[in-house]
């Protein structure tokens, strides 16, 4: 597969679906946008872009909630050759202050209700953008904002789409790294092209019958895929939703809305499961649901298999990669493993030499494929020690067995040596997580007395149930070898998570440092 040195990703997907001017595009919780009405918009966008002087490769922020106004907004700055910066939505003032001065963003489009943290930020870093666009403002607007709708209202929509190469910067989006300030992670054009032709289409066979919903926000690389780059690029119809991707507000749109393909998190999955509304089978209309994020446990797959009679295939991509580079296949489903490499990408797993391991043995994961990022936005450092070559350093330990299949091991940062011998900290949760009374389970390494590093799990359980930390230690030791089971065992409430719902197993040892 190749594609043309000039490639304009916004105008590559208008083409495939001008035959689908009346099919729907959007569902969101205003109403519906067909894929005609998303075309004239975007090229509308672009126009207004351009009339306030926003010029080719400068950069827009690009902070809103979820509804048909953000691939309007997304794929109108690319059709202009203009670098849409995606953020979180869920992020602090001082964050947004940092994004605008590293980004340098000439513009921003924002919801009205994220606006005020928006002008919180421009106040403490002192970057102001010289044109602001809000979608759905909640009150009176600041001196020289526009509204979305009047943005749009007097624009022509641009003629032709700019004249962008397959590897010009097309967009960023800015990793949620462990450590340190966020990394402006920069891809093309044609990276979201490569990720819909490996993976939307062969792996998870979508056709503009389907109807997607993703938990995942759009922000997210993860939900960048699955709610625009997938199912537009086959006439699919994608269902967005601004609020919180809660059990009850998930469950309300799989009945109403009746998505075909839904893209999740373990954490979602569990808690959905956990939930007393959990709709009947006969009530949804999912043939196949995605999980990514952090490795799915097998037990909430058979789980969710057994009640609704739907595969959850799980995978693992990066932002670095733009979406999934290794993934299980409909049909082809192992549970507890991520499964076998996606077709157009190379991985190897490394050892702390740099050589590849045999199989069996825990190594660094590495990729190889075409839609790596180009660098990290004025970070060279970081660019050098994760673009290595054609090689991307994900960061994450693996396993592989004799039949290809890649099992998670943890994140290179989280893996604990006990008795001089790794242990995944994954691998100790997910059997915790097994129990009948366990919801969901964290696991660090702890010092013992005598300076040793042993296992210590934080757990939290489900509403009504009640075990003894023992009898939680016996059934761990029953089902893993013996040093593996968590010398130390905590019960919480809650444990700390990242916006998008990983597990901040940091946090949990800076907590155990200060104790």
């Amino acid at each position: 597969m190749t594609l043309p040195t000039r490639f304009n990703f916004a105008e590559h997907l208008f083409a495939l679906n001008r035959g689908r001017a009346d099919r729907t595009a959007y569902i969101d919780d205003r109403g519906t946008l067909g894929y005609g009405q998303l075309e004239d918009r975007a090229r509308r966008l672009a126009a207004a872009l351009k009339a306030a002087g926003i010029r080719r490769e400068e950069r827009v922020l690009l902070l809103m909630l979820d509804s048909s106004d953000w691939p309007v907004s997304f794929l109108g700055c690319l059709y202009a050759g203009i670098v849409p910066v995606a953020v979180n939505t869920l992020l602090t003032p001082d964050d947004y202050a940092y994004m605008l001065d590293h980004s340098r963003a000439q513009a921003a489009l924002v919801s009205g209700a994220l606006l005020p943290a928006l002008q919180e930020a421009m106040a403490r870093g002192g970057h102001e953008v010289q044109t602001l666009i809000v979608s759905q403002p909640t009150g009176a607007l600041p001196e020289g904002a526009q509204e979305f709708e009047a943005a749009l209202a007097p624009a022509s929509p641009m003629a032709a789409p700019a004249a962008t190469a397959s590897d010009d910067p097309g967009f960023w989006l800015y990793s949620s790294g462990s450590t340190g300030k966020p990394k402006g992670t920069v891809h093309t054009h044609a990276n979201l092209w490569w990720t819909a032709e490996l993976y939307g289409k062969p792996v998870l066979g979508l056709t503009e019958n389907d109807v997607c919903f993703s938990a995942a926000k759009m922000y997210f690389a993860y939900g960048l895929g699955n709610a625009l780059t997938f199912p537009l690029s086959v006439g699919a119809t994608v269902v967005l939703m601004a609020e919180r991707p809660t059990p009850d507000a998930t469950f309300r749109r799989w009945v109403e809305h009746k998505p075909t393909v839904f893209f999740g998190a373990p954490t979602g999955f569990a808690g959905m499961l956990a939930s007393p509304k959990l709709p009947a089978r006969e009530a949804v209309a999912l043939r196949m649901c995605s999980s990514a994020g952090e490795a799915l446990p097998g037990e909430i797959a058979q789980r969710f298999k057994a009640h609704f009679g739907c595969e959850i295939i799980d995978g693992i991509g990066s932002t670095e990669m733009l979406h999934i580079f290794i993934s299980n296949r409909p049909g082809d489903v192992r549970y507890g493993t991520t499964g076998r490499p996606v077709e157009g990408y190379e991985v190897e797993l490394r050892g702390e030499d740099g050589r590849p391991v045999p199989d069996g043995e825990v190594g660094d994961l590495y990729i190889r494929g075409p839609s790596s990022a180009l660098m990290y936005w004025n970070n060279r450092e970081k660019s050098r020690e994760t673009f290595q070559g054609g090689w991307t350093k994900s960061g994450d330990k693996y396993t592989r067995d004799a039949d290809g299949y890649y099992t998670y091991a943890g994140r290179s940062d989280d893996m604990l040596k006990v008795s001089g011998i790794y242990v995944s900290p994954f691998e100790v949760e997910a059997t915790l997580m097994q129990h009948p009374a366990v919801l969901e389970a964290a696991v660090i390494g702890k010092e013992d007395s005598d300076g040793l590093t042993k296992t210590k799990a934080f757990v939290v359980l489900k509403d009504g149930q009640s075990v003894t930390d023992e009898e939680l230690k016996a059934f761990v030791k029953e089902r893993l070898a013996p040093y593996k089971y968590p010398r130390f065992l905590e019960f919480v409430h809650e444990l700390p998570k990242t916006a998008t719902g990983k597990i901040q197993r940091f946090r949990l040892r800076e907590r155990e440092k200060q104790a």
